[in-house]
């Protein structure tokens, strides 16, 4: 007899490709189990009218299903490793992170081969966030920016309804939900640093459900593990979450971990950007130094700004 999994995710086209890939997965590894998929609304699903630097929760895509964890309805939450706060519940845990897809954020103007370089001058480019808003107007100071909201397929088609010139969204999320056509081009991680955890699935299970973490491993991926926790120690040594432009990609490669990390201005006008390399081993302690290398280089004051400013709201 087949022991019973439940998946617990959001219910956007994305998160359920990706429950989906997760069940497939774990079923293709694990022929005494079979998996099964609950929808749960998450607080960040139901307010899609207002930018979520002004909401200020940083569990807003994941609170709810860490109450279902935590009650037992679910024995598993998969969620995009960005969306998945530094500081997790009492009695919760990342169990596994699968393979990283591709990092980069994508450039979507239209017609193929448009870059951030050569849109046009004062173009109006969309995005929800700061972290992109912030590296797109030092990129490019002239550009105007509006506010963009709501999943994927929502996103591109307000895109191609709109007059406006080009919007910013994650490479992974529009690869995986098969709409690449629409991708002008692939911005590079030296223009733009991708959100932390970009690319990678976490699944958060209950730290005392030893079945469900021993059944994740089986699609768990060491190095991007390793990766993503320098870069989630850097966030959490930073306080930041998506009210902050914050960027980081770390890499692991056969002598070490590479992590590359910025902070910076709501307007861009600032930018601190340093790297770094360390032991695989110390990919938790190479994040905490990278996040304390840039307060001490001048981040602190444009952090301590912006978490007085949302205060005052």
């Amino acid at each position: 007899m087949k022991s019973k999994i439940v998946i617990g995710s959001r219910g956007s086209e994305l998160a359920l490709w990706q429950a989906k890939f997760v069940k497939n997965e774990l079923e293709k590894k694990n022929k005494n189990v079979s998996v099964e998929i609950r929808i749960i609304k998450t607080t960040g699903d139901k307010i899609l009218d207002v930018a979520l630097s002004k909401i200020g929760d940083k569990s807003l895509f994941t609170k709810e299903l860490e109450a279902a964890l935590l009650n037992g309805t679910i024995d598993l939450a998969v969620h995009s490793l960005k969306d998945l706060q530094t500081l997790l519940p009492e009695g919760l845990k990342l169990a596994a992170v699968s393979k990283r897809h591709p990092v980069e954020d994508v450039l979507i103007a239209g017609k193929k081969g448009i870059t951030l370089r050569s849109l046009k001058e004062k173009a109006v480019v969309g995005t929800g966030s700061l972290r992109r808003k912030s590296q797109l107007m030092h990129l490019r100071p002239d550009i105007k920016i509006a506010e963009l909201r709501g999943n994927v397929p929502t996103r591109i088609e307000k895109f191609l309804k709109s007059d406006w010139d080009a919007i910013i969204l994650a490479r992974a999320g529009v690869e995986r939900l098969k709409l690449s056509k629409h991708i002008s081009s692939i911005i590079s991680t030296e223009e733009i640093l991708p959100a932390v955890g970009q690319g990678a699935l976490g699944i958060e299970i209950r730290s005392e459900n030893k079945f469900a973490d021993e059944i994740v491993q089986s699609i768990h991926d060491e190095s991007t593990y390793l990766a993503v926790l320098a870069e989630r120690s850097l966030l959490r040594t930073l306080e930041g979450g998506c009210q902050v432009p914050i960027g980081a990609f770390a890499e692991t490669k056969s002598n070490g971990i590479y992590l590359d990390a910025m902070v910076g201005s709501l307007d861009g006008t600032i930018t601190f950007r340093k790297n770094v390399r360390g032991k695989k081993s110390e990919s938790e302690k190479l994040g905490k130094s990278l996040a304390k290398d840039l307060l001490k280089a001048g981040a602190k004051e444009i952090l301590d700004e912006i978490y007085f400013s949302v205060r005052q709201k």
